[in-house]
C-alpha cells in the first residue's frame, strides 16, 4: 500500500511539474502570439494605444522637446503627472541654459486641461502671481509644441491617425519589456478619431504645421500602453523663413498614480495676450 501511495504521489508531482511547465510554455506562446498580431497589423495596434491609456487611468510623465535654434540644438524638459480620463495634468517645464550656463528663466508650471493650457512664469510682462490661459484649438500647433511639452494624451491621440507602421521588435524602456513600432501618422486623420476634448487642437495642428505628417517611434508595453513616444513635427518659422523640425519625446510610467490638478481662479488669470514662440 505504501509503495502504491508513493507511486501515486510521484505521479501527482510529475503532473504538477508538467502543468507548471505547460503554463510557462503557454505564457511564452501567448507573448509570441501577441507579437505576431502586432507584426501582422501594427496600424490597428497603434490606433488602439490611447484607449489602453484610458483604461490605465493616469501616470507620471517626463517630456523633452528638441529643436535647432541658431545652429544649436536645444532641449526643453518637463516632468509631472497626467490623468488620461479627465485629460488634466501638471508639468514643470525647465528651459535650456544659455551659453553662459544660466537658464535666465524660472521653471514654467503648466496645467493641462481639455481645450486649455495654463502657464505660470510664462514670460515678460506677466505678473509673477498670474497665470496665462490659452485655448489650445487657437494655437497653430494645437499645443503640440507651444508649451515646450506635448500634452501626453494629445501625443498618444496622434497615434489614432497612424497610416503606415511596422513592428520593429522587442526591447526595453526603463527596465520594462515593450514592443517597438515605427511609422507615420496623419494629424487630420488623428483629429477625426480623437476624443471630443482633443479634436479641435489636433485639427488646428493639421492646418498649422508645415505638414500634417508625423513620423514617430512608439514603444508599447504588453498591456498596449504607451511607455515611450518620440514624434517629429515640422512648422514654418516666419522669422527664419524656413521649416523647423521639432522632436518631442514622452515617457509614461507609474500608471495609476494619483493626480490632483487645481485650475486657477478667474481673478488669477492674466488677461493680456501672449505671443506664440
Amino acid at each position: 500500500m505504501t509503495k502504491r501511495r508513493q507511486a501515486s504521489g510521484a505521479v501527482v508531482l510529475a503532473a504538477g511539474l508538467l502543468l507548471c511547465a505547460g503554463a510557462s510554455g503557454c505564457s511564452g506562446r501567448g507573448i509570441a502570439a501577441e507579437d505576431a498580431r502586432a507584426a501582422d497589423d501594427p496600424v490597428h495596434t497603434l490606433r488602439q494605444a490611447p484607449d489602453a491609456l484610458l483604461r490605465a487611468g493616469s501616470s507620471q510623465a517626463r517630456t523633452s522637446m528638441e529643436m535647432a535654434a541658431g545652429g544649436t540644438r536645444v532641449t526643453i524638459r518637463g516632468e509631472g503627472a497626467y490623468d488620461f480620463r479627465t485629460q488634466h495634468g501638471q508639468l514643470t517645464v525647465i528651459l535650456p541654459q544659455d551659453p553662459a550656463g544660466a537658464t535666465g528663466h524660472p521653471p514654467i508650471v503648466e496645467l493641462l486641461a481639455p481645450g486649455a493650457l495654463y502657464m505660470k512664469n510664462r514670460g515678460a510682462g506677466v505678473p509673477a502671481d498670474k497665470w496665462v490661459r490659452v485655448a489650445t484649438a487657437t494655437l497653430s500647433d494645437g499645443n503640440l509644441v507651444t508649451g515646450g511639452a506635448t500634452d501626453p494624451f494629445a501625443a498618444a491621440e496622434v497615434l489614432r491617425g497612424t497610416r503606415t507602421a511596422r513592428y520593429v521588435g522587442r526591447t526595453q524602456v526603463a527596465g520594462v519589456a515593450v514592443r517597438h513600432f515605427r511609422g507615420t501618422a496623419d494629424l487630420a486623420l488623428a483629429a477625426d478619431g480623437a476624443s471630443a476634448a482633443g479634436r479641435g487642437a489636433l485639427r488646428a495642428a493639421a492646418k498649422g504645421f508645415a505638414t500634417a505628417e508625423v513620423p514617430f517611434d512608439a514603444y508599447l508595453d504588453d498591456q498596449g500602453r504607451v511607455r515611450k513616444l518620440r514624434q517629429s513635427y515640422a512648422f514654418v518659422n516666419a522669422r527664419r523663413k524656413g521649416t523647423v523640425e521639432v522632436f518631442s519625446t514622452t515617457l509614461l510610467y507609474a500608471f495609476g498614480t494619483k493626480v490632483t490638478v487645481t485650475l486657477p481662479r478667474e481673478k488669477d488669470i492674466f488677461t493680456g495676450r501672449v505671443a506664440e514662440e
